[in-house]
């Protein structure tokens, strides 16, 4: 159906690829808006200026903790290898005081991706201490063979490096044995604050089981990106203590305003190597 607009002269012209037969002519009046009107205040928005970066907001300034977090796809058939390569290298690293970095935690992926081992390193010192560590390893040569080893075993690799909350522990060694869940958020950019005030309430509901590990948010690689870790006795442990948060009064409003601020979660259900200080 042909949609057609009236002129001045009432012609008519057809939108749906159709030709007027005469011409036409469209008077345009032009809106004149006045710099203080409510017309442009919906357009420009005002932005307070900050003196000082998200992340130093967030984090805990006093303690410039690093993070860095690992993704290795496998290949099925060398997984176990893979493994015990890990278990071999990994701890002679975390060990040796002259590396100014911690193994927080290494995995196995058990549901979520498959064939998937997950490592954390801490550094303390941040970015130096992060430099100093991989200018270090690459003269290491048990660790750079370690590194083509596992080079043939992985389809792909990732990481990226974090700052934690400050509301949240520290990462701490603990004895296990436990499952350890792994939720991912990506954020709608600009919410990260947002994000980090519910959730320093938050957390206080989550503590009494012990099973808050650590919260962390990227600063290199995928941005506007958290990652909350969590310790359960098994999967049953999991579903209790999940369901029990919804009798606290105050969680069901942080997870009402904490949804719309996400654009992608993911969860994996993880499996400590035996080299895991968190077991």
């Amino acid at each position: 159906h042909a949609t057609r607009f009236s002129t001045q002269q009432s012609r008519s012209v057809s939108l749906c690829g159709g030709i007027a037969p005469r011409s036409f002519h469209f008077t345009i009046t032009a809106l004149k808006v006045d710099r203080g009107s409510w017309f442009k205040s919906l357009f420009v928005r005002k932005v307070d200026p900050r003196k000082d970066a998200h992340s130093h907001l967030l984090t805990k300034n006093e303690e410039s903790n690093l993070y860095k977090i690992q993704f290795h796809n496998v290949k099925p058939e060398c997984l176990d290898a893979y493994n015990q390569l890990c278990e071999e290298t990994l701890p002679s690293i975390h060990n040796d005081k002259y590396y100014p970095c911690e193994l927080v935690g290494t995995w196995n992926t058990w549901y979520g991706e498959q064939d998937q081992a997950v490592h954390m390193w801490r550094y303390r010192g941040g970015y130096p201490a992060l430099t100093e560590v991989m200018s270090k390893l690459r003269q290491n040569k048990e660790f750079m063979k370690y590194r083509e080893e596992r080079g043939k075993m992985l389809l792909s690799r990732r990481n990226q490096l974090l700052l934690e909350f400050s509301f949240w522990n520290e990462p701490i060694p603990r004895k296990g044995p436990n499952i350890y869940e792994l939720r991912s958020y990506q954020l709608r950019p600009g919410t990260m604050i947002e994000w980090g005030n519910y959730w320093a309430r938050a957390i206080g509901y989550r503590q009494h089981n012990s099973e808050a590990v650590g919260g962390f948010f990227s600063q290199i690689g995928n941005l506007y990106m958290v990652h909350h870790l969590w310790a359960y006795k098994d999967l049953e442990a999991r579903e209790a203590t999940r369901n029990a948060a919804w009798q606290h009064e105050g969680w069901d409003e942080v997870v009402y305003y904490t949804v719309p601020l996400i654009q992608h979660m993911d969860s994996r259900i993880m499996i400590p190597m035996k080299a895991s200080p968190l077991q």
